[in-house]
């Protein structure tokens, strides 16, 4: 299946806030930082604001509550996913979905010129193939009914 769009298609859509974190922050203040603002992962950042990493819930799960850590004294350093998997905004939405699914992550940061100007999801990739589906169908429904201004 061929997703039809770019990633930027989806950032015009979604709009482009991403958050971030830096390595020497605990996970304590990270997750704190997904919990409000209801998001699952958190692009890492070093203090010129290139993309190092990536932190998700998974890793959380797996890196600090699974090993007997405690979110209050690690960095998020410690347990992010390096190196950062980034995309461009140029980039195809089906080369991220295999993407995606070759590295088995959930989340791609947007680089341009090595800097962060967004975040994708799977979630976003999914959205889009439903919303991009729905549009077909009513087109086709035009065109089987005549109407052929849809």
């Amino acid at each position: 299946m061929d997703i039809q769009g770019t990633v930027r298609d989806i950032l015009r859509a979604k709009g482009s806030d991403t958050w971030t974190t830096r390595e020497d922050f605990t996970v304590y203040e990270a997750i704190g930082l997904m919990g409000e603002k209801n998001i699952g992962a958190l692009v890492v950042i070093d203090d010129k604001e290139m993309v190092i990493g990536v932190l998700s819930e998974r890793d959380y799960s797996r890196k600090v509550v699974l090993q007997g850590r405690t979110s209050r004294e690690t960095k998020v350093g410690d347990i992010i996913s390096r190196p950062a998997i980034t995309v461009q905004s140029k980039d195809g939405l089906t080369d991220c979905m295999k993407l995606m699914s070759d590295k088995r992550i959930r989340h791609l940061p947007v680089v341009e010129e090595d800097r962060l100007v967004g975040m994708v999801s799977m979630g976003d990739l999914v959205r889009w193939i439903i919303e991009s589906q729905k549009s077909t169908i009513q087109q086709l429904q035009g065109y089987i009914f005549g109407d052929y201004s849809s």
